[in-house]
């Protein structure tokens, strides 16, 4: 490829909103149909430092600078920033969580990327739900991050050592009960005495 269109390819990049590209799209972008073209291209790329790889078929261009939320959200597609993420990010918990939380439908993983830890926990399709979209990203809502991260805690899924650590304040215990429709009264009743002991 001649120098002019690699240089106006990355100019597309750099002013398109778009930050993630799979291997296909990578391959639709500088119009490469040969598969070892393709590979030879990646390849000189990531030599480069042009093209940063996250996983397998995973990537993004250095022109641009990938949030976390924003890592995390492509690693998964089926997933949204919840647990102790997300109520880091609503100033319900103080503490900085050392890894990237999320909920999933997918099976529970823990990806690394950039030395950093991106965590899944699978929760049901019905519990799917309570996230909103920022930026491109699906984050819980105060409300869902702490039903998520109750829930968890009750089937000995998560530790309940963040709980004596939140502002509940900020929770509106209304929104919040109103999750509870969607467990058994087993579950609700077990979640509701691990809150008792730390609100």
């Amino acid at each position: 490829m001649k120098t002019s269109k690699y240089l106006e390819k990355f100019k597309e990049v750099s002013d398109s909103e778009k930050i993630f590209y799979t291997t296909t799209e990578i391959s639709q972008l500088f119009d490469i149909s040969k598969k070892r073209t393709l590979e030879d291209l990646i390849k000189r790329l990531r030599k480069e430092k042009a093209l940063i790889r996250i996983e397998k078929g995973k990537y993004y261009f250095s022109v641009k600078s990938p949030s976390d939320f924003e890592i995390a959200q492509f690693l998964n597609s089926k997933s949204y920033i919840s647990f102790e993420t997300a109520l880091n990010y609503h100033g319900i918990l103080k503490q900085f969580p050392f890894e990237t939380t999320s909920a999933t439908l997918k099976q529970t993983k823990t990806k690394i990327f950039d030395e950093k830890v991106y965590s899944y926990s699978t929760i049901s399709k019905k519990l799917f739900t309570g996230y909103y979209k920022e930026n491109g990203v699906l984050i819980a809502e105060p409300e869902k991050a702490l039903f998520d991260q109750v829930y968890l805690i009750s089937k000995s899924v998560k530790s309940k050592n963040y709980l004596d650590e939140m502002d509940y304040t900020r929770i509106s215990w209304k929104k919040f009960k109103q999750y509870y429709e969607l467990v058994s009264i087993e579950t609700k009743n077990a979640m509701h005495k691990l809150l008792v002991k730390h609100i």
